[in-house]
């Protein structure tokens, strides 16, 4: 077997020892972020965490939607929280947050959150395991792929990784789990791993079990070079953490102690430039919510757990004065359905929230409130409004100043970009509220409800132009539209065909612009 693909196929990535408030630590060689950084790196000191919420999050009630308040509380009666104890933000009557969530809300008011409204991605898969292969591959539905999209980038910008890079901090640091697929390049995966404080000490020590003389010899002796490297990734974030000797307070739970650390080495001046946490469970299918008491239960523990924690480490790092150097977000594998179930959960499910923090963060909800069917079905998901990977193109380009060839490689594709970050990170134009206003009535369809045909009534600033629909699963049914056009006002027909009735969306993109226009197939 060759070399590449011995470490292809072998999981070589294992945690650092556990010597930093009781945590392993794992290294990675950099993540497709942090490659598309290898030309800019040096023109700034960005950083991104990434909280990983493990399970599925519920985020229709995590960010509730005010404006159709009545859907949502009918659609879920034994799980809506309470319009009452919603909590509002400043400057938008639309949406609330959980009454949990009382840390995100005041850094919200502090101009310091942005909230992606249903990101999604076309016909989502309902497994974990699969969703969230794909959120780390970057992946579309219907493809496999074999590396994620950290390692793709990877190899093209640290081809003698990690020989070459023995006197360098960890470019990338996941605490706690085990190695996410994000580092998965063609050759192997560039995450670098001790797997107990034995081998650690081994490592310090440089000792070392004869290596037989064999082919498979050759290639133990490979991996315990890389395993030699991690030891250099562990000096230098022991001595990171040596020079923060004390930090704001945290809240007593898993992910705080995560993000503690997290902050205290931004502060102490390691130069890694992407992390990730993560923060379960969230596959919530029962007992979400009290009985009597929705804004209470499981989801309000992890919700409050989470808010809490986010609060606690920007808190931490304002006091660190790092806080400028951080952006931080949430995502999930996948959100939950519309309609609560009768254990007073929810369902596996497709779009979702993301709440994106920081210093340079723009203030605002960008996006319109889920649409919610008047007599929500089982089977009824919130459609997509934005794609993931237009999270991830936007703050590679806003937050990291990648351009947008380099966006193209990591991603594949040129996904729509998002006025997430502020344009002072990277000379970039961005503004939440001109988006949302901007995005109002540009598609519609007349007639509606139709039985087989009806005609999409659009406008585009021109540029390229796409127009997808969607069933009520996510799945997406027909692109009626995806080409450049100049700016003006089309018409293009939709033929249903064989498909069932029920409730169909429009959704056009266009440039920054986006809007979503539910319809009705009803028989003739």
């Amino acid at each position: 077997m060759k070399r590449r693909n011995f470490l292809k196929y072998s999981a070589q990535a294992a945690a650092l020892p556990t010597f930093i408030n009781g945590f392993s630590v794992k290294a990675f060689g950099t993540s497709s972020l942090l490659s598309a950084l290898a030309k800019s790196a040096e023109d700034n000191d960005h950083v991104l965490v990434m909280i990983q919420l493990i399970g599925g999050n519920d985020g229709l009630n995590m960010v509730v939607p005010l404006d159709v308040y009545a859907d949502y509380q009918a659609a879920r009666t034994n799980i809506a929280i309470p319009q009452g104890q919603v909590l509002p933000l400043a400057n938008n009557i639309k949406t609330g947050l959980h009454p949990a969530m009382t840390g995100i809300q005041q850094l919200y008011e502090n101009g310091k959150v942005c909230i992606v409204q249903s990101v999604g991605y076309p016909s989502p898969d309902y497994s974990h395991f699969r969703a969230t292969d794909i959120w780390l591959t970057g992946s579309d539905a219907n493809q496999i792929l074999d590396t994620g999209w950290a390692g793709r980038y990877l190899e093209t910008q640290y081809p003698d990784y990690p020989d070459a890079y023995e006197d360098s901090d960890p470019l990338a640091i996941q605490i706690g789990s085990i190695t996410s697929p994000v580092f998965q390049g063609a050759d192997s995966n560039m995450a670098i791993t001790i797997s107990s404080s034995t081998d650690f000490y081994n490592l310090v020590e440089d000792i070392m079990d004869p290596v037989p003389n064999t082919h498979a010899g050759v290639e133990l002796e490979y991996i315990r070079l890389i395993a030699k490297q991690s030891n250099k990734f562990a000096n230098a974030i022991k001595k990171a953490a040596a020079s923060v000797t004390s930090q704001s307070p945290y809240p007593d739970n898993r992910l705080a102690e995560q993000l503690k650390i997290v902050a205290r080495l931004i502060a102490g001046g390691l130069k890694t430039r992407l992390y990730m946490v993560q923060h379960g469970f969230y596959d919530t299918h029962a007992n979400q919510a009290q009985a009597g008491s929705t804004a209470k239960g499981t989801h309000a523990e992890l919700l409050g757990d989470l808010s809490g924690s986010i609060k606690a480490f920007m808190d931490d790092l304002t006091k660190l004065k790092a806080s400028r150097r951080v952006v931080g977000m949430t995502f999930s594998e996948f959100g939950r359905r519309i309609k609560s179930n009768g254990s007073m959960g929810t369902d596996h499910g497709a779009a979702a929230p993301m709440i994106i923090f920081g210093d340079y963060v723009l203030q605002g909800v960008l996006g319109s409130s889920p649409e919610i069917p008047t007599s929500a079905a089982v089977n009824d998901n919130m459609p997509m409004q934005y794609d993931f990977r237009s999270v991830y193109a936007s703050l590679l380009e806003q937050w990291f100043c990648v351009d947008n060839t380099t966006l193209q490689t990591i991603l594949f594709k040129d996904y729509q970009r998002l006025p997430i970050v502020s344009g002072i990170a990277c000379g970039t134009i961005t503004s939440i509220d001109d988006i949302n206003n901007g995005s109002k009535n540009l598609i519609t369809n007349y007639p509606n409800p139709f039985v087989t045909t009806t005609t999409l009534k659009y406008k585009t600033r021109g540029g390229h132009t796409l127009i997808q629909i969607f069933d009520t699963m996510g799945r997406l049914v027909a692109t009626p539209v995806n080409k450049v056009q100049p700016g003006g006002e089309y018409t293009v027909q939709f033929d249903s065909g064989n498909l069932a009735t029920g409730i169909f969306y429009a959704r056009l993109q266009n440039g920054v612009y986006q809007h979503l226009r539910s319809m009705l197939k009803v028989k003739g």
